[in-house]
């Protein structure tokens, strides 16, 4: 029985896990997405997911818990270009999401060994996922919404259209207007 045992050990010793999940996180940062076991991809999810949310919290604290937490990602990873991405464009991308921030997409078995394989990946840095999908724009619960003024504003604006049996009235052309006041 596994009771109470939250944390797969992966058939690896304390440190040999811990330094293979950080080179899995840097590789995942680095090429925003990688392919692993599905023991290693949830394993890695648990491990990486707490040190994006870090990442992001950055931007929104002041400049002693931004390098606090800068320190605490890097005793994680022990790679400064890793840090550094994710730190830069990977809490850009993920800044308005609130969890979730990668997904694992099962792939079937490896063929020398019958393994479970599994691509683990950032799920804003996905296009072919998020290319048909439009940016959700965030909605208060109090009041009218966005939509709903933007819909008022384009109701409102709108020019009214007179009635369609009234006849445009046609100007002479003013070539020969010029030409009549030229004779006389």
């Amino acid at each position: 029985m596994r009771h109470g045992k939250k944390v797969n050990h992966l058939g690896r010793k304390a440190a040999h896990r811990k330094s293979m999940l950080a080179n899995m996180a840097c590789s995942l940062i680095e090429h925003k997405r990688i392919n692993t076991t599905v023991a290693k991809a949830k394993a890695l999810k648990q491990f990486v997911e707490p040190l994006i949310t870090k990442s992001k919290t950055e931007n929104n604290q002041t400049v002693e818990k931004g390098t606090h937490n800068r320190r605490i990602v890097f005793k994680n990873l022990r790679d400064k270009y890793a840090v550094t991405e994710l730190f830069g464009s990977v809490a850009e991308k993920v800044a308005d999401r609130p969890g979730g921030y990668t997904r694992i997409i099962k792939l079937g078995n490896r063929l020398g060994d019958n393994a479970d394989m599994a691509m683990i990946e950032l799920v804003d840095f996905n296009e072919i996922y998020n290319a048909g999908k439009p940016k959700k724009q965030k909605t208060t619960r109090r009041g009218r919404s966005k939509k709903a003024e933007d819909t008022a504003a384009v109701v409102e604006e709108t020019p009214k259209v007179e009635s369609a049996k009234a006849e445009p009235k046609v100007e002479e052309p003013k070539a020969e207007k010029k030409a009549d006041d030229a004779q006389e």
